[in-house]
């Protein structure tokens, strides 16, 4: 028989660490860093990676759908225009200057904030930088690529229509949240983007893209003592701002006081897409590595529970999940599935069942151990390349966790006893008041919506602000 070779034996060492989940003394640590504060208020973070020759950029501002008030898609359209030219570059001229050097730079827009993430040769940060720069703090809001922009998002935001997995996110927000600013839909409406302008924003650019809150990572081949001369020289330009709405987001949500149901109607459904849950935890929650760990036994992983009773023992689904949804001030739980029309019913009760199983009998021993090694595992590769780095760090400014939660997360995840699992089982995962999102036919499943608490239909062709 022909001796294994190297490659193959290092292959399948891999292979088996990847399954089993890395050792007991495999643990992680943050690579050093810099932290300073420019006098504008922009948080700075250096971290040198030397391993390629590459820089990548991560930008986190506080400009997300949370600001739009009754403009929704506002702030996702800003973040967009900002790649449509500056008072240096226009906007080919950005795309031509990037592409020549193999750069990427993009901008965007979450529910809570706005980002930019960038990635280039550590031979072209001069040139990079200074377009990320002006990108930051100098757009013009091109009129014509805004109405190009303006039809895309229209013609999405129909198109979603016909995908329940695409809107059923935004309808969960909207049920659980309500008014709150946490409801707004992050690409907003047929009605609302059709009446946006470049006007719009350039206002909320001036209210929102400010240095004061927001923070710059840069990671990667170069040295931090240059580079914090050249960032401080580059970015002390940038105004202080004066964010005139405020943390709209600290504003309490008020849970929901009873079990209620969203029948979401779509005619030519032949499935049902729902999700089942209730309040979960904001990002800060002290129990969010012990969350972490219990949900990935409960529905966080192919092998979970959910997984198996909907999938494979019962042939249900082709997937089911669960998932702690958590926010800088608050957050929220919930099981995701879908199913043929005429399983609906099956369908939802196995996935309470197996709800209730985990507040009965909660997870043994060798579950738990399972979870345990498996996210540990999962844990060192997400933070590998320069890339990730560079988003965790803004992470760790946006969400105000600092380095011991990386350096000991491994130490945390092993400190989750059966006992601890309890615990966490029984304050945070929902029992009773649950919430239901049911995107299918109305015809075929309004009656058992009814089943599981009172019913609100809508009509997936509506804008959703019209169905609250």
């Amino acid at each position: 028989m022909k001796p294994i070779n190297k490659f193959l034996f290092t292959f399948l060492a891999f292979a088996f660490v990847a399954v089993n989940g890395f050792s007991q003394s495999t643990s992680f640590r943050l690579p050093t860093f810099d932290k300073f504060i420019l006098p504008n208020g922009l948080t700075v973070y250096l971290m040198e990676q030397h391993e390629v020759p590459m820089i990548n950029v991560s930008v986190v501002l506080p400009a997300g759908a949370i600001y739009d008030g009754s403009q929704n898609g506002l702030a996702a359209l800003t973040a967009e225009g900002l790649m449509h030219g500056t008072k240096s570059y226009s906007k080919s001229q950005i795309e031509e200057e990037l592409d020549f050097v193999g750069a990427t730079v993009n901008a965007f827009a979450s529910k809570e904030s706005a980002g930019l993430r960038a990635d280039f040769a550590g031979k072209d940060k001069d040139k990079v930088l200074d377009i990320i720069y002006e990108i930051l703090t100098s757009p013009i809001f091109n009129e014509e690529e805004f109405e190009k922009e303006k039809k895309r998002t229209l013609v999405n935001l129909e198109q979603e229509k016909e995908r329940p997995s695409a809107v059923i996110g935004s309808y969960w927000d909207k049920m659980f949240y309500g008014n709150h600013v946490y409801g707004n839909k992050i690409n907003g409406e047929i009605s609302t983007v059709s009446k946006l302008n470049v006007a719009d924003l350039k206002t909320f650019y001036k209210n929102n893209y400010q240095p004061n809150g927001s923070a710059i990572a840069i990671v990667g081949d170069f040295k931090t003592k240059e580079m914090k001369q050249m960032i401080t020289h580059l970015f002390s330009e940038w105004k202080r701002g004066s964010q005139k709405s405020g943390n709209l987001a600290s504003k309490p949500v008020t849970p929901p006081a009873a079990g209620k149901v969203l029948l979401v109607n779509k005619d030519d459904a032949r499935e049902t897409t729902l999700y089942i849950g209730g309040a979960g935890v904001k990002r800060s929650n002290p129990d969010y590595v012990a969350l972490q760990v219990v949900n990935t036994a409960f529905g966080g992983r192919f092998t979970s529970w959910l997984n198996d009773e909907l999938r494979v023992n019962s042939g249900l689904t082709y997937g089911a999940r669960s998932n702690f949804s958590a926010l800088k001030n608050a957050g929220t739980f919930y099981i995701s599935t879908f199913t043929a029309t005429k399983t609906t019913e099956p369908t939802i009760d196995k996935a309470l069942e197996v709800l209730q199983r985990l507040h009965k009998k909660g997870f043994d021993d060798t579950t738990l151990t399972s979870a345990k090694n498996y996210i540990k595992g999962q844990y060192p590769p997400r933070f590998e390349t320069s890339g990730q780095l560079a988003g965790l760090l803004t992470d760790m400014y946006w969400y105000g966790f600092d380095e011991s939660f990386i350096n000991n997360f491994q130490k945390n995840v092993d400190e989750v006893t059966s006992q601890k699992a309890k615990e966490i089982i029984a304050k945070y995962y929902p029992k009773d008041k649950l919430q239901f999102v049911l995107v299918g036919k109305s015809a075929d499943i309004k009656k058992i919506a009814q089943k599981y608490g009172p019913v609100t239909e809508v009509q997936i062709k509506d804008d959703q602000k019209k169905a609250f």
